[in-house]
């Protein structure tokens, strides 16, 4: 569980695989290794850098509100630090948005960018959803709190298959039991990261390859947020799931792992 000093915090990394560095990036509540079923896939061809953000797993948590630019730049220092001039980048929800700030603040860095179930902005609906995620971390158990999580983020079909519902429970399990649980504070400057996030009006001068990725039954960044940040974005490329949600590239998982891989390996 390597750590390095960037940004003005230590901050936990992990890697498998060997080749061209690929930069994983996680979203709200989730530590990097949510990754290895991706990343068993992907290092058969790509260093799979999976990252604990600022505020959860072993990275430093430090109090107060965390923004999308800030985490862009732990990850640019990060990449600094390992000695990767530049490197490809996935990121999902929470993480999509500190990758289109990586691309936006420290483009040299960034090669080519999947934004998985991204927005560019958040509208009434995506900050009350954020701000009662707060308040349900601070009321429920850690259990209790991962279901409603997953009830959020997951299709019904997913719900009815005997096999994922039992994933969602060991899930629920893992979060209540973790090594290293994520304070409120640090779920609250995450948080802040994502409501506040807009950079709608720079989308337009991004230079990378992108490709925007989601479910079309999104109900947590639903399937407009998607397609607003790709229709800004120059010659984005783009692919949404049916009867998938926030959680697609769990619920079309063999697919998924496929696709970006091949649109990784062709930018």
């Amino acid at each position: 569980m390597p750590l390095v000093e960037t940004n003005g915090i230590q901050m936990n990394y992990e890697e498998r695989g060997t080749g061209e560095p690929l930069i994983l990036i996680m979203g709200i509540t989730a530590p990097g290794a949510v990754w290895e079923a991706h990343a068993d896939h992907w290092s058969s061809n790509y260093r799979c850098i999976m990252v604990d953000n600022r505020g959860i797993g072993l990275t430093d948590k430090p109090e107060g509100d965390y923004s999308s630019a800030m985490m862009a730049d732990d990850y640019a220092g990060l990449m600094d630090a390992l000695g990767i001039e530049s490197a490809k980048v996935v990121g999902v929800s929470m993480g999509s948005i500190i990758a289109q700030q990586l691309c936006l603040r420290h483009a040299s860095k960034v090669k080519s960018a999947v934004l998985m179930c991204p927005w560019a902005r958040c509208d009434r609906y995506a900050a009350s959803i954020f701000e009662h995620m707060k308040a349900c971390f601070a009321h429920l158990s850690p259990a209790q709190f991962m279901e409603w999580i997953q009830l959020l983020i997951f299709t019904k079909p997913f719900w009815d298959n005997d096999e994922a519902l039992a994933s969602l429970l060991e899930g629920r399990h893992g979060f209540a039991h973790g090594p290293a649980p994520q304070p409120l504070h640090g779920l609250e400057g995450q948080a802040a990261a994502c409501i506040n996030h807009d950079v709608y009006d720079q989308l337009g001068t991004m230079i990378q390859p992108c490709l925007v990725i989601g479910g079309k039954d999104d109900i947590f960044t639903p399937l407009w947020m998607g397609q607003e940040v790709a229709g800004a974005i120059p010659n984005c490329d783009t692919y949404f799931y049916n009867d998938a949600g926030h959680a697609f590239h769990f619920e079309k998982m063999d697919d998924f792992n496929s696709r970006v891989f091949e649109w990784l390996n062709a930018h």
